[in-house]
């Protein structure tokens, strides 16, 4: 038997089980070939190809540059690493806000051109005819609340989301409103942990958080923040379990030296 044949994928199905069970749902972020083969065999139960690639993969200061033919590249780049993990794409901003045949194209696109398993939207009612529209094409759909880094000019801030009574009550309806729509979990980014912990307890999908507290079904961070790549970006709700940062620049200085001193290459490095 081969490799692949031996591992069980994980399906949306399968993380339905996995919150009816109480086993939390471990997601992260990659946005290539190799990252995606290494997050995968550790045996991550999700990967999202996340919007994030705009900050860290090309520098923007928002999520809102990055473009619908570069969410398609990396998510293709992940997808061929995968074997078992759930791979899910962003649909990055204006692709699918506004225009609900809009988003179903763009959807589209990225299940044909990348062979992911879903598609992540930021928002609730005012986006819920572009979810329904996607499902009625029978594209996984997984939603996003809180805090929305799409939204951010409207915010103005990175703040904790739906502090008050009445931002919380329009996320608890929104919730609901995505999860009758058919979708088949929801990530809610930055919000006070109760609330987090209530949602996921009224809803029967997987409530996956992001600085949402522990009451909910699962978490994800992104990748090069877990691993201390990123030094700038220091939330709460961030663990670093690596400091890869001085770890890639130490190896880097250490080549520098030894190409300057002509210590590489040595005799056993050269044909």
């Amino acid at each position: 038997m081969s490799v692949h044949s031996e591992v069980r994928k994980v399906t949306t199905h399968r993380l339905s089980e996995m919150k009816l069970r109480g086993e939390k749902i471990s997601m992260l972020t990659a946005y290539d070939y190799s990252m995606a083969q290494l997050v995968d065999e550790a045996g991550l139960d999700v990967i999202l190809v996340g919007d994030s690639a705009s900050n860290v993969m090309a520098g923007h200061e928002t999520t809102l540059p990055i473009t619908l033919n570069e969410m398609i590249f990396m998510g293709a780049s992940v997808v061929r690493a995968v074997n078992r993990a759930l791979v899910v794409v962003d649909l990055p901003f204006g692709t699918y806000q506004g225009n609900s045949r809009e988003a179903l194209h763009s959807a589209i696109r990225i299940m044909k051109e990348t062979a992911a398993d879903a598609v992540k939207l930021e928002g609730g009612e005012e986006i819920i005819e572009s979810v329904k529209r996607i499902l009625s094409a029978g594209i996984p759909v997984m939603g996003h609340l809180g805090l929305m880094p799409q939204s951010i000019h409207k915010f103005g801030t990175y703040t904790v989301r739906a502090k008050q009574e009445a931002e919380a009550e329009k996320l608890i309806s929104d919730a609901k409103l995505l999860e009758e729509a058919g979708c088949f979990a929801l990530v809610l980014e930055k919000i006070p942990a109760a609330l987090g912990e209530k949602v996921a307890k009224e809803l029967k999908i997987p409530v996956i958080g992001i600085g949402a507290g522990g009451g909910v079904d699962g978490q994800v961070l992104v990748i090069h923040d877990m691993l201390g790549i990123t030094q700038q970006f220091s939330p709460r709700f961030l663990r670093r379990y690596h400091n890869l940062a001085a770890e890639i620049k130490g190896a880097v200085g250490n080549y520098i030296n030894d190409v300057k001193s002509q210590d590489f290459p040595n005799e056993k490095e050269q044909y």
